[in-house]
């Protein structure tokens, strides 16, 4: 039986496929933070059907006693669930897959496979009382192939089920002390080789998501109000504010549609809160409106907007790009915005954090743009530091003769809200003067229009730079924004290459002032997107007018692997 070897392996990445319902994000739950508490480097991401029971599944989950933090086709150890997984993951699975399976589920692919290990999940798991055990059985298996003591593993999988009576408990402790009996022979027997150890002593690590890491930048940047109406992938957001609500001093509310929410938050920033908006790109089509009436009342608001394959419903549970032009563009009429689009978890944690100051501090929508990849991977990462983290109030105390939209040399009006002073705050979707009431003066429009629009030169003075990784010697650059950031750096690495540079935007809008200087230094730039028609690329060539014609694109609801980036820059590059 041929193992993992040390110099093709410095990461090991396991697979586990099948059908929802069988348990698979239970062994990722356990798993990853069993292997966590172990010291180990994890990152785990995963692609699903949109349905409850059935369909194909799959959690990829990356080990590594340095920090990983992308996907790759690449499977070392797969444990399929169901006898439709082999054929769902088929173009990943290469001579050295070890598949850990019963008999059962691989007998109709027994000759496509190299190396099948027969463990038999299920019938361990009917013996200690249910085939539902099945799942702590393949974790407890995975840990000992990993090299975790049993005690760690017995005792997260007793707080994870801690809920639990005593006799499920119980059920639990003794499926994972099963399957580490067999993942201890695996690994002593030689049947399964791990090179090195994994255990990087990175226990003070934490281990989010990016729905976590996202939420939690809300609650750092003073959020007390969210409104939504649950839609993948945004969900985890909400659900996240919610469940901590209580400890924050936030109110939830899972309005009846997106329309609601969207004119939740708005209200909720003028009564003097700091709301969140949080939606996918169905819903944010309905928000669209509210957010033109945002436009009109200056009034501060942040969305978070978790993009997902379109037009209509789409692939409603995959990953795309393809919102940025609905994000810049929505809401009719003309006005300013600032558009984030975090690449790492620390990028969404301390991005979010300052959307709410920003937004409170040039009244403008402020948005948080994410993508299904980035919401469901986790891995570990140091603890954010706070220690600059601030929540910056600008909000006045109002007198008798208070007006909300004075027309100020920069743009930007002191804004009161009602019951803090003696002032009255009047506000109007309709065009107004300066104290809020309609007008149809006509003159006095073109200036309200161009007080507002006078913001985004205070705007482009607080632009997030982009990151150029790692030098500002190169011939070559790779563009790219979002979620792309991780596996666009790992695959630069693979090309080995000293000539060849990353550019990476976490704020796409304003673009920052000296992006044709960056492009113009190369000799040839590639863009990288999670998208059909370059959007990014669009912005630049008509915000900085480079048109890169050299692209990397994929938009059939997947992210893009480390591997298929570095073959596509290859080809592009050699």
């Amino acid at each position: 039986m041929k193992g993992l070897t040390p110099d093709s392996r410095s990461d090991v990445s396991v697979v586990l496929c099948g059908q929802a319902g069988q348990g698979i994000q239970t062994v990722e739950k356990l798993l990853t933070r069993i292997l966590c508490a172990a010291g180990c480097n994890v990152f785990a991401t995963k692609e699903y059907m949109s349905r409850v029971r059935g369909g194909a599944n799959s959690t990829e989950i990356r080990v590594s006693a340095s920090p990983v933090r992308a996907y790759i086709d690449r499977i070392d150890i797969l444990i399929p669930l169901n006898k439709g997984a082999i054929e769902h993951v088929a173009d990943r699975i290469s001579p050295e897959t070890i598949v850990l399976a019963e008999e059962e589920t691989v007998s109709a692919n027994a000759g496509k496979l190299s190396n099948v290990i027969n463990v038999p999940f299920t019938k361990i798991a009917a013996g200690i009382g249910s085939a539902v055990y099945s799942n702590v059985v393949a974790t407890g298996t995975l840990a000992a192939i990993f090299g975790v003591e049993l005690q760690t593993v017995v005792d997260y999988v007793k707080q994870n089920f801690s809920a639990k009576s005593p006799e499920i408990i119980g059920n639990n402790v003794e499926a994972t002390k099963a399957g580490f009996k067999i993942g201890a022979e695996l690994r002593a027997s030689g049947r399964i080789k791990i090179a090195g150890t994994f255990t990087a002593g990175v226990k003070n690590d934490i281990f989010l998501n990016g729905g976590e890491a996202v939420a939690l930048g809300a609650i750092a940047g003073g959020c007390n109000f969210i409104a939504a109406y649950p839609m993948s992938p945004s969900t985890p957001v909400l659900v996240f504010l919610a469940q901590h609500a209580g400890e924050f001093g936030i109110i939830a509310e899972q309005a009846e549609d997106e329309i609601a929410g969207m004119n939740m938050a708005i209200g909720a920033w003028y009564a003097g809160g700091r709301a969140l908006a949080s939606t996918s790109g169905g819903g944010f089509a309905l928000m669209i409106e509210g957010l033109s009436l945002a436009g009109m009342l200056e009034s501060p608001v942040v969305v978070h907007l978790a993009q997902r394959p379109g037009p209509a419903t789409g692939l409603p549970t995959r990953t795309e790009q393809a919102d940025l032009e609905l994000a810049l563009y929505a809401g009719h009429g003309e006005f300013p915005r600032i558009i984030y689009a975090p690449g790492k978890l620390e990028d969404a944690f301390y991005l979010t954090q300052k959307a709410f100051n920003l937004a409170d501090k040039f009244q403008v929508p402020v948005f948080v743009l994410t993508d299904q990849y980035l919401i469901d991977s986790y891995y570990n990462t140091p603890p954010f530091d706070l220690s600059g983290v601030k929540v910056e109030k600008h909000i006045i105390k109002t007198n008798k003769d208070y007006i909300r939209y004075a027309l100020t040399e920069n743009g930007i009006s002191p804004r009161g809200i009602p019951g803090y002073g003696e002032g009255l705050v009047v506000v109007d979707s309709d065009e107004h003067d300066q104290e809020g009431h309609i007008t149809e003066d006509l003159q006095l429009r073109t200036r309200m229009v161009d007080k507002r629009l006078k913001k985004l030169e205070l705007i482009k003075k607080e632009i997030e730079p982009p990151e150029l990784w790692p030098a500002q010697d190169y011939k070559k650059l790779v563009v790219c924004w979002g979620s792309t950031y991780d596996v666009v750096k790992e695959a630069i690495l693979r090309l080995k290459r000293k000539d060849v540079s990353l550019l990476h935007y976490n704020q796409v809008y304003p673009l920052h002032p000296e992006t044709a200087g960056f492009l113009k230094k190369a000799e040839t730039v590639v863009i990288v997107e999670n998208n059909a028609t370059s959007q990014f690329g669009k912005l630049i060539k008509l915000y900085a007018g480079i048109d890169i014609d050299k692209k990397i694109l994929k938009y059939n609801g997947l992210s893009f692997s480390v591997e298929e980036v570095a073959d596509g820059l290859k080809k592009i590059l050699d």
